[in-house]
């Protein structure tokens, strides 16, 4: 009885993981089949044409799509890591419990009202749109993830690790960013991927900071096309070649978000193998 209560469980386990592939797989086949074969040269180097012409590309929503993610990542990049290092070496202190409650809490709030929110605070004072906007709302999205990644990571290198280094005369500081944080650097590395893919397929807070751009731009300061934008203006659309255009652009962000995922188990592979050797 209990071999079969063990195996009954198992099996019941297996049918769980099955069942949360199957939507993801459905999803993924169903992307294919009606993106695949719109994409071509002229999707990933030209820009949209004119209302009701066919043809054209999303060239500048994908360049304006990865501006985004660089500047989402060197703002919450460093103020991510640097709050979980903090909430980690100082976790007992009212404040870190303030700020734990809050990255928990920014982490729930709905996107577009972080949209509204860099809209508010950048885009009605510069009184203009600009990618920097929509970098800045994305990494407010990604911060918090990055801090409670971060703080979680830390905790789970042997605190002997530290009492070592402190024995040997280093500071606080030096042991936690020459021991303690390369220890945990592969975690915390696929957690800022894992986060950066996440936002790369944000619409929301886009439509009221970065707006959009249907021309290739690099100017920081002005409006930018996204593929997340783009996808959903042409997905409302009327036109067929548009709707068929929309398919291939969430093809492009879905192989984008898988590429960032890939990139992200192999590089924590590799520290890993560095950190053994």
């Amino acid at each position: 009885m209990r071999k079969f209560k063990s195996n009954l469980i198992v099996a019941l386990c297996g049918a769980s993981v099955l069942l949360a592939l199957v939507p993801l797989a459905m999803i993924l086949f169903y992307v294919i089949s009606r993106g695949f074969s719109a994409l071509n040269w002229a999707f990933f180097t030209q820009t949209p044409k004119p209302v009701g012409e066919a043809g054209g590309g999303m060239g500048n929503a994908i360049v304006g799509t990865l501006i985004l993610i660089v500047i989402a990542g060197v703002i919450a990049i460093p103020v991510g890591v640097l709050s979980g290092v903090h909430l980690a070496e100082f976790k007992g202190t009212r404040f870190s419990s303030m700020v734990r409650f809050a990255a928990d809490v920014l982490n729930g709030v709905p996107s577009i009202v972080i949209g509204i929110f860099a809209y508010a605070i950048i885009v009605l004072p510069l009184k203009r749109f600009s990618a920097i906007a929509g970098g800045f709302a994305l990494a407010i999205i990604v911060i918090p993830v990055v801090a409670r990644t971060t703080e979680e990571l830390l905790r789970l290198v042997p605190g002997g690790l530290k009492e070592a280094a402190l024995a040997l005369g280093a500071t606080r500081a030096k042991a936690m960013f020459s021991v303690i944080l390369p220890a945990a650097l592969p975690g915390i590395l696929t957690g800022i991927l894992v986060a950066l893919a996440r936002v790369a397929g944000e619409t929301a807070p886009l439509l009221f900071t970065a707006f959009n751009n249907r021309f290739f731009s690099t100017n920081v300061t002005q409006p930018i096309g996204s593929l997340t934008v783009q996808v959903f203006t042409y997905a409302l659309s009327p036109y067929d070649d548009w709707i068929r255009q929309a398919w291939a652009g969430a093809l492009v962000l879905v192989t984008m978000i898988l590429i960032l995922s890939i990139i992200a188990r192999v590089a924590t592979r590799r520290l890993e193998r560095m950190a053994r050797g």
